[in-house]
């Protein structure tokens, strides 16, 4: 099947999204292998470079998109963490209307506008993944957008039903490496604003104030629209975070038993990764999140163990 990736233009741009490749795609085969992952030349959390082998699996080529997870919701009348809120026995502390149902959205601030970092993300009450601005919004026309607002245990969930698991950390950048051995990003050593065509969707320009949108797209695009890395997998890296399997440790090779269970990790990077920001587009890049929330640069791909 064909689609176009401009099925929802983004009229903030006066550049042409660019055009998508044929979907559905299936997964895709990792061999078992030895690798090196992490980095020591951005942040303190991605070191040491380790060595690790992983035996054979297959991952999903791109992100789950909205009309995939749709489907999972169609067959067994799913409700995701978002559309019931968080419950007052472990969020007792919050404020009652921060554990109504709703999620966390980007809202960029004016030149004009002193910022912070809580204050680009607000709590929209009734926001989902079939809401992501909130109420009033939609998914109509995004089928082939990845879905967002997904917390942990509803990725879990969608990967269950389909007799899949959601990667570990380790297997997460294994794929998204591509083979390239030491490479700072998924398809080379040239940073994104640096390499034509854009080889993922990031943020181009000042953020959080000017996004140029010079490849056509300020938010989320649909999954599939950039160049694969050499395994043949798209957007391992920005347009949106995924979530992995792994509890969050601050270096991976602490073994923490007091790791907090309630937070996990999740991998590369989002369309708001910019340059003077958030340079974690990247494969050994990692952050904290904790499983209960969900925002709106959030989604995830499953995983399994290879049968090639």
């Amino acid at each position: 099947m064909l689609f176009a990736c401009d099925d929802v233009p983004d009229t903030s741009s006066a550049v042409a999204p660019r055009q998508c490749t044929s979907l559905k795609r299936p997964p895709v085969p990792i061999p078992a292998g030895t690798h090196l992952l992490g980095d020591t030349r951005f942040y303190p959390e991605e070191g040491p470079v380790i060595e690790v082998t992983v035996t054979a699996f297959d991952i999903d080529a791109h992100e789950v998109s909205n009309r995939e997870f749709a489907e999972f919701v169609a067959a067994t009348q799913y409700v995701t963490r978002a559309e019931r809120g968080l419950p007052e026995a472990v969020y007792d502390d919050l404020p009652a209307g921060m554990r109504r149902p709703g999620s966390a959205v980007f809202q960029p601030p004016t030149v004009k506008q002193a910022t912070s970092l809580m204050s680009w993300w607000t709590f929209v009450e009734g926001a989902s993944w079939k809401a992501p601005k909130g109420p009033g919004s939609s998914i109509e026309g995004m089928d082939h957008y990845p879905v967002v607002h997904i917390a942990f245990e509803d990725a879990q969930a969608y990967a269950a039903w389909r007799g899949r698991r959601l990667p570990t950390e380790t297997e997460w950048e294994v794929a998204a490496r591509g083979g390239l051995i030491g490479a700072a990003y998924a398809w080379g050593e040239s940073p994104p604003d640096q390499t034509d065509p854009a080889p993922a969707n990031t943020w181009q320009g000042l953020f959080p104030y000017v996004n140029q949108a010079s490849d056509g797209y300020s938010g989320t695009a649909p999954v599939g629209c950039y160049s694969p890395n050499a395994y043949g997998l798209f957007d391992m890296t920005g347009n949106v975070w995924e979530w992995t399997a792994d509890t969050y440790v601050p270096r991976r090779t602490t073994v923490d038993s007091n790791a907090a269970p309630d937070i996990g990790t999740i991998k590369g990077g989002s369309y708001l990764c910019a340059d003077n920001f958030c340079q974690r587009y990247r494969p050994a890049a990692r952050q904290s999140q904790e499983r209960l929330f969900s925002a709106s640069h959030i989604g995830f791909r499953t995983v399994s163990v290879s049968n090639h």
